[in-house]
């Protein structure tokens, strides 16, 4: 208990065992016996599940070990090691092999796959790891994390793993996969999933184009970009990479021909209502997913370990489908359209 209580003349120190192993207790000592502690009972030796959920509630909100052991020395006087409060942690690995191993639904309509990296101190020294992410959008229009993998780097050969991985667990077909400009991704996902199209992300595709303009061309040739990337249908867009190509080709030749080689995968959400393109022409979902995380890892500068990395992710990630509780927008008019473009593989319950 905290220090200061009125009418405390002393502290008991009692010794506690608990999951993670034992610490040193004071509980407080009245004039009349009348305390009644609430966390932990009147000669109670064996400490309850209850201090333990506590300690788990404070290192999902990405509470550092530290700072959890102050925590509970100031509201509780209680006595413990960051190797204890590592060992409590230790119960979500469990919970967190059941979460990757459960079964998958047989349909994803759309899924977004992306990576994010983090820093984890390994063989004493601090090394970069990177955290593969497959965000599901089922066919009743509900989000959900499929599962995430921690890697040395990302490539293309990684993620046919990680697809092969979500086959094992019963997924059978994806409409739309949403991906980055990784060079291979996109025949990755087709060895998988034959029958998934692949959107390239747009925005990325922009992003890696200004990188090559230069500042003082920059402004007009978005000017330009525009016209092909918001344009009404395909066939407008493909004129206005052409009009791009002839004023910009002989400065920016790279840009140019960044676009004609991925315009297949880029171009596939030309052929979509309005609704359906603002859906899968970005990664903004699962990049919208990542700053959710961050908030959680942000006072982390480099993981102690893969396995404190992971945990702290299992819990960003519970905390924030928790939420995902309601279908996206429009998902009624979305789920009828993909009906059309993809006869037969979505299954109503009929």
């Amino acid at each position: 208990m905290k220090r200061g209580i009125t009418g405390v003349t002393g502290y008991q120190v009692r010794r506690m065992k608990t999951s993670g192993g034992s610490f040193l207790l004071e509980v407080p000592r009245d004039r009349n016996c009348s305390f009644e502690p609430q966390l932990v009972k009147k000669r109670q030796t064996t400490l309850t599940e209850e201090l333990d959920n506590k300690i788990l509630a404070k290192y999902g909100l990405g509470t550092s070990y530290d700072d959890i052991v102050q925590h509970l020395h100031e509201m509780y006087g209680i006595e413990v090691s960051a190797a204890m409060i590592s060992a409590v942690t230790d119960k979500l690995v469990p919970m967190l092999t059941e979460w990757r191993s459960r079964l998958l639904e047989p349909l994803y309509t759309v899924v977004f796959l992306d990576a994010m990296y983090f820093k984890v101190k390994q063989d004493n020294k601090v090394t970069p790891k990177v955290v593969y992410n497959i965000m599901g959008i089922d066919s009743h229009g509900r989000k959900d994390i499929l599962g995430f993998y921690a890697c040395e780097s990302e490539s293309a050969h990684s993620w046919l793993g990680i697809l092969n991985d979500l086959k094992a667990r019963g997924v059978d077909d994806i409409l739309i996969a949403c991906v980055d400009g990784l060079k291979g991704f996109p025949e990755a996902i087709n060895t998988a999933f034959p029958k998934t199209e692949v959107q390239l992300c747009v925005i990325h595709q922009i992003r890696n184009s200004l990188k090559h303009v230069a500042s003082k061309n920059s402004k007009e040739f978005m000017v330009d970009l525009k016209g092909v990337y918001q344009a009404e249908t395909k066939d407008l867009a493909e004129y206005n990479l052409l009009k791009l190509e002839e004023k910009w080709g002989d400065k920016y030749p790279i840009v140019i021909k960044s676009w004609q080689n991925n315009w297949d995968n880029l171009s596939a959400y030309f052929k979509y209502s309005t609704e359906i393109r603002k859906l899968i022409y970005t990664t903004n979902p699962i990049e919208g997913f990542h700053r959710g995380v961050r908030k959680y890892t942000k006072t982390k500068g480099a993981f102690t370990s893969e396995n404190a990395l992971v945990k702290l992710i299992f819990c960003a990630i519970k905390n924030i489908t928790a939420k995902w509780n309601q279908p996206i927008q429009n998902w009624a008019l979305i789920i009828s359209q993909l009906d059309i473009y993809f006869p037969d593989r979505i299954n109503f319950g009929r």
